[in-house]
């Protein structure tokens, strides 16, 4: 695809949330769909257990909401934490919503461990740091959907 391409695609075309593919595979290995939004494996495990919620549509905002999908957003942001919680027992989850560039409303759940990689501090967004092996993507994304 030539750049002038690339640059003629929609805001959702050029969405790996929206579009999955090639575009999603880059960070992320979607684990389930939850009511409203998706679960999503983070690549990137500095921090076991790194997950994002992204909404359903390609929305920039959380005011983008009406009041009961902002409810259901929020619920299915609570069960995924749950289900880390339960699957990886961190110290205490952050939440991280982000999306300067790529506007699409979504959270990042990213379990922090007392005394471990960057406990204390803010969690950086993409540290480049811990890859897994498929096989292991696949035990994490078992025990999240076990704990859902």
């Amino acid at each position: 695809m030539t750049l002038e391409e690339r640059q003629a695609l929609s805001p959702r075309e050029k969405c790996g949330y929206c579009m999955g593919g090639e575009l999603l595979d880059a960070y992320g290995i979607p684990i389930c769909e939850l009511q409203v939004s998706s679960l999503i494996l983070f690549r990137e495990q500095s921090h076991p257990g790194r997950c994002i919620v992204a909404y359903r549509d390609h929305v920039s905002e959380i005011t983008d909401l009406t009041a009961e999908e902002r409810a259901a957003f929020i619920e299915d942001i609570n069960r995924a934490a749950k289900a880390i919680h339960a699957a990886f027992h961190p110290e205490k989850l952050n939440y991280g919503a982000y999306g300067d560039t790529g506007c699409h409303l979504h959270v990042h759940l990213v379990p922090k461990y007392r005394d471990e990689y960057e406990w204390g501090g803010v969690f950086a967004m993409n540290p480049g740091k811990v890859a897994l092996s498929e096989e292991e993507y696949s035990a994490m994304i078992q025990k999240i959907k076990e704990n859902l």
